[in-house]
């Protein structure tokens, strides 16, 4: 079933109303230039089977005028002969024609209007679809400056993440420096001391052991007397 259901709906509806209440606006505009199109093909194929009509009723009625105006001149022959009876017989004949030319004229007058009426439908639906057209094209052309806009965004998102992780290595580049000089500050400190300080030990020792032999030496004095 189509959009629109005859074609009035098409010339009273409101392209921008329709395509704003849309789940999808760029399908909902290819369907309906789709019909318009379909549509004007009709009126244009209706326009000319009218214009057809009206081609063979403009000879018809020249043929009939043609057969009145013919049927005149006899009527006048006959009145110049004096024969009346006559005349009368061809008036008669061209009174008949006669409202068969009426009946041709009043065709042609519809037909006429019928034509008028589609050469202005074809005129107000050539603009609905021009209108659907440049609604489709606006679409189109939002379509892709919002597509490239989330192009543009990614973009950025993923320098920036891979900004980060540059300034993540960096840092981790810089704590592995510090943490180097840490461990070269370290070094050496377990290792024997040197020979000064072992001489030095052993002088200390040995002012100790002096020392504790006079405090016995002392005491033991101290016990004998």
């Amino acid at each position: 079933m189509g959009i629109f259901s005859r074609m009035s709906d098409i010339i009273n509806s409101n392209i921008n109303a329709m395509l704003d209440q849309a789940e999808d606006p760029a399908k909902m505009v290819r369907l309906i230039i789709q019909e318009m199109e379909d549509t004007l093909v009709e009126v244009r194929s209706s326009s000319a089977r009218v214009l057809a009509d009206r081609k063979e009723a403009t000879r018809r009625l020249e043929q009939v005028q043609a057969e009145a105006a013919s049927w005149e001149e006899k009527a006048r022959l006959a009145i110049a002969r004096e024969r009346e009876d006559l005349a009368r017989g061809a008036l008669q004949e061209k009174c008949a024609i006669e409202e068969e030319v009426v009946l041709v004229e009043t065709e042609l007058a519809v037909t006429d209007e019928h034509i008028a009426q589609l050469n202005n439908e074809v005129v107000q639906l050539q603009q609905k679809l021009d209108d659907a057209r440049a609604r489709q094209k606006a679409l189109t052309m939002r379509s892709q400056t919002v597509e490239s806009r989330i192009k543009v965004k990614r973009q950025i998102q993923r320098e920036a993440l891979d900004d980060a992780f540059h300034r993540f290595e960096r840092f981790e580049r810089r704590m592995d420096t510090l943490e180097s000089q840490l461990e070269a500050m370290d070094i050496g400190r377990d290792v024997p001391p040197d020979l000064a300080a072992q001489i030095s030990a052993l002088q200390d020792d040995e002012r100790i052991s002096d020392e504790l032999k006079r405090i016995k030496a002392e005491m033991d004095g101290g016990h004998q007397a």
